[in-house]
């Protein structure tokens, strides 16, 4: 339910600030505008204001909107009213009232990054665990504990990175921009069990090493990419939690709140490497060794269990699980800006996501990213649920974030979006004269194929990840 009514919120509101943000500069550039419609189809609801030519209604198909214009080549219209035509409006009026749809999105993105920023939140330190053996972090000198305390790409200025959250946005912007990350980090971090900053962290022995991003293939940004990074998550204890009934953890005697001190005769220091050990064992457990001998302390004293993880498939590889939750909570931190900060933070990340978005898209159009990549409303609504649940910022992250991209998607040059009619613009600008009605319509029909072709692979997509 929760899922449905995030989903039913995220769409209509999006929706809604598109569509008025065609219809408050039609408005303003002295167009008549006929009927504002949130959704297609058969209308549910009607009504109008008072002293306004506009019909506004919500209809049965929730997927869209739009603005109807008093336009001649839609329609007959009164010589009285020719002037409040659409069509007989200056170009830059015209590519005004397109542009700011797409427009709107990306403002209403900014105030909602600012948002988040201006109410604060609480994120996870910038601690590191255990990297990921073998990994980019890991072959650059991190063994886990170290506080990131500035970051920077290659031939930039050092910037304060403020929780583990502004980490994972520098590795992702660095992997899609082809950027080598620096990064200074102190070994004088908060213990594994204390939630207190770093003290006096400018005077603490500090070591500046780098990530080389730019080597890494982005074709496809998920979890599986993160790992070869080897920065997943943040330092935590390495805790058991729920365990589930019938798994490996339940059949071993592990119980919830039981500290896991060793693996064998491995000293286990944090959940990350925890996860990663259980992981790797995959291919042992497999061969049918001897179960695992694990040292834990519950309530003051030092237990050995016998652990035999259980194998099962993903992907590409098969996994070991223990049927149980791994990791304790990380330490938090508040990360709250001031006013104009907040705002020119908000600014700032709406235009690194939606430089990000282009040159993702750009990335698939000529192959170096996979177009799973692309994602649907079956997606869309499954992290609309998980983003509300998590509480109300990541939901207005979340909103943020597909306000962008519905920003970005309408602003392609495709002839059915406002990109396309801008390209149009574009065009008479150039010329002096319109596109004929026969390009219009074969362009009209060739736009429509690609993004038909866009919405299956993007549902494709979303039945694979839900399913698969």
């Amino acid at each position: 339910m929760l899922t449905l009514l995030a989903f039913v919120v995220a769409l209509g509101l999006l929706i809604t600030i598109h569509e008025y943000g065609h219809y408050r500069v039609a408005v303003a550039c002295g167009v008549k505008v006929l009927k504002f419609s949130i959704g297609f189809g058969k209308p549910l609801y009607t009504w109008r204001c008072a002293g306004k030519p506009t019909e506004f209604s919500i209809s049965a198909l929730p997927l869209g909107g739009y603005v109807k214009m008093l336009d001649e080549r839609e329609g007959p219209v009164d010589a009285a009213e020719r002037h409040l035509a659409f069509n007989t409006k200056p170009l830059r009026a015209r590519a005004a009232v397109v542009a700011a749809g797409p427009i709107a999105n990306l403002l209403l993105a900014a105030l909602l990054y600012s948002l988040v920023n201006w109410g604060g939140t609480e994120q996870p330190k910038a601690v590191l665990a255990t990297p990921v053996p073998e990994s980019m972090a890991a072959r650059a000198g991190l063994v886990g504990g170290e506080w990131v305390a500035q970051a920077a790409f290659s031939g930039e200025s050092l910037q304060d990175v403020r929780s583990f959250t502004d980490l994972r946005w520098w590795l992702t912007q660095g992997v899609l921009t082809g950027k080598d990350l620096r990064l200074v980090v102190t070994t004088a971090a908060p213990s594994r069990s204390s939630d207190d900053r770093p003290e006096d962290a400018n005077q603490a022995p500090t070591q500046e090493l780098v990530l080389p991003l730019s080597q890494l293939d982005a074709s496809v940004v998920d979890a599986h990419l993160f790992r070869r990074i080897g920065l997943m998550e943040p330092l935590t204890q390495p805790l058991i939690g729920q365990v589930m009934a019938d798994g490996a953890a339940a059949k071993a005697g592990l119980q919830a709140g039981d500290l896991v001190l060793r693996m064998d005769e491995r000293r286990v220091t944090d959940g990350q490497q925890l996860r990663e050990m259980i992981r790797a064992s995959a291919s042992v457990v497999g061969q049918g060794v001897t179960p695992q001998a694990w040292q834990i302390a519950r309530a003051g004293q030092t237990l050995t269990l016998m652990v035999t993880p259980q194998v099962q498939p993903e992907v590409d590889m098969s996994v070991a699980k223990i049927g149980a939750y791994v990791g304790s909570a990380p330490a938090m931190v508040s990360v709250r800006y001031g006013f104009w900060e907040g705002l020119w933070g908000g600014v700032v990340r709406t235009w690194d996501v939606s430089v990000l978005t282009l040159q993702m898209m750009g990335k698939m159009l000529v192959g170096d990213a996979s177009l799973k990549n692309l994602s649907g409303p079956l997606t869309i609504a499954d992290y609309a649920g998980k983003s509300a649940a998590l509480g109300w910022a990541s939901y207005l992250m979340f909103l943020a974030l597909i306000s962008v991209s519905l920003g970005v998607l309408n602003l392609l040059p495709l002839p059915v979006l406002d990109g396309g009619h801008l390209m149009y613009y574009l065009w008479e600008a150039v010329t002096g004269r319109s596109v004929s009605e026969v390009w219009m319509t074969r362009l009209h029909r060739g736009g429509l194929g690609i993004l038909l072709l866009m919405m299956v692979i993007a549902l494709f997509n979303d039945l694979q990840r839900l399913l698969g």
